[in-house]
C-alpha cells in the first residue's frame, strides 16, 4: 500500500514518541533506582514509589483526557492543544536529566508521562483526518511498526552513552542527561513534518465559550454512552487493556532489577522485542483486511 504524505508524517510521530516509551521501559527506571540507592532507599521502596508515580500519571490523564479530547474536537483546537502536550512532555523529558534527587525526578517524570499520554489522545484522533476509513487499519499498523523499529535508533545511542559512560570519561548523571536530551530531540524532530502538513477535517464548530462547551459535550456523551452498549463495552475493555499494557511497560525493568536480573540483559531483551514487533505489526495490519479485527485481537491475546 502506497502511503500519502499526510499518512507518512502521521506515522513519523509514532517513530518519535516511541523513543520516550522505550526510555520509560528501560533506562529510566534503572536511573531512578540509581538515585534511590544514592538516597538510601530500599529496593522495595524504590519499586513502590516508581509504581505510585506511574499510577499518578495515569490518573491525571484519566481526568484531563475527556476534557482535552472534547476541546480538541472543536475547530482549530486540535493541533494547538496537541502541540502544548508535546511541549510539556518533551521539556519535562529534558529536565529529568537535571534532577539529582529521587523525589524531584519522580515529579518531573509524572509531568513528562502526562504530557506524553495527553499527546496520544490527540494523535490517535488525527488518524481520521489524515486517511480514509478503509485504510485506517493498515496506516495504524504501519505507525506501530515503524514506531517499534524507529525508537531503536535513539535508544541504541542512549544505551551506548549510558553503558559506556566510564570509557567516555563522563559521570552517570551526565550520561543520563544526554540520553534524556537525545530522546526529547528525536521526539520533537519526528513530529515537525506532521505539524506542517496536518489539517483538521473532522470537527465541531467553535462556540463563544469553547472550554465550557466541552464540559457540556462530555456530560451528553456520558449520558448517551450507556445507550450504546457496544461503544460502552469497547471503552471499558480498552481501559483495562491499555492500563495493563502500560503497567508492563512502566514496571517490567523496575521489577526485574529488584529481582536481581542483569540490567544489560534486560535492556537487550527489550531491544530485541522492539525489533521482533516490527514485522508482526505490519503482518497484523495486512491480516486486518482479510479477517475480523476482534478475531485477530483474540489470537494475539491468547498466548498471554
Amino acid at each position: 500500500m502506497k502511503l500519502t504524505k499526510e499518512e507518512k508524517n502521521w506515522i513519523l510521530y509514532d517513530v518519535g514518541n516511541s523513543a520516550f516509551t522505550l526510555l520509560v521501559a528501560t533506562i529510566m527506571p534503572l536511573y531512578f533506582n540509581y538515585l534511590a540507592e544514592q538516597a538510601g532507599l530500599s529496593s522495595v521502596d524504590y519499586l513502590a514509589y516508581w509504581g505510585y508515580a506511574a499510577s499518578v500519571a495515569t490518573l491525571f490523564v484519566v481526568f484531563i483526557g475527556p476534557v482535552f479530547g472534547t476541546l480538541a474536537d472543536t475547530k482549530g483546537f486540535k493541533k494547538p492543544v496537541f502541540s502544548v502536550a508535546l511541549a510539556v512532555g518533551a521539556a519535562a523529558c529534558v529536565l529529568m536529566g537535571f534532577a539529582k534527587q529521587w523525589l524531584v525526578f519522580l515529579v518531573i517524570y509524572v509531568i513528562a508521562k502526562t504530557g506524553y499520554s495527553a499527546s496520544l489522545i490527540f494523535y490517535d484522533s488525527m488518524l481520521a483526518d489524515v486517511t480514509t476509513a478503509d485504510r485506517m487499519d493498515q496506516v495504524s499498523s504501519q505507525g506501530y511498526a515503524w514506531g517499534y523499529i524507529g525508537s531503536c535508533v535513539p535508544f541504541v545511542v542512549c544505551l551506548m552513552i549510558v553503558l559506556g559512560a566510564g570509557k567516555l570519561g563522563i559521570s552517570m548523571e551526565l550520561a543520563m542527561g544526554i540520553s534524556f536530551f537525545v530522546t526529547a530531540a528525536w521526539w520533537v524532530l519526528m513530529t515537525v513534518p506532521m505539524l506542517k502538513t496536518y489539517r483538521q477535517k473532522n470537527y465541531v464548530e467553535r462556540k463563544p465559550h469553547a472550554f465550557r462547551e466541552s464540559f457540556a459535550r462530555i456530560g451528553k456523551t456520558f449520558l448517551n454512552v450507556r445507550k450504546e452498549k457496544k461503544i460502552f463495552l469497547f471503552l471499558l475493555a480498552f481501559f483495562f487493556y491499555i492500563d495493563g499494557v502500560y503497567t508492563i511497560i512502566d514496571m517490567a525493568t523496575a521489577y526485574g532489577s529488584v529481582l536481581g536480573l542483569d540490567s544489560t540483559g534486560l535492556l537487550l531483551a527489550l531491544l530485541v522485542t522492539q525489533i521482533v514487533a516490527f514485522p508482526c505489526a505490519i503482518l497484523f495490519g495486512r491480516l486486518a483486511r482479510r479477517f475480523r479485527t476482534e478475531h485477530l485481537i483474540r489470537s494475539a491475546l491468547w498466548p498471554t
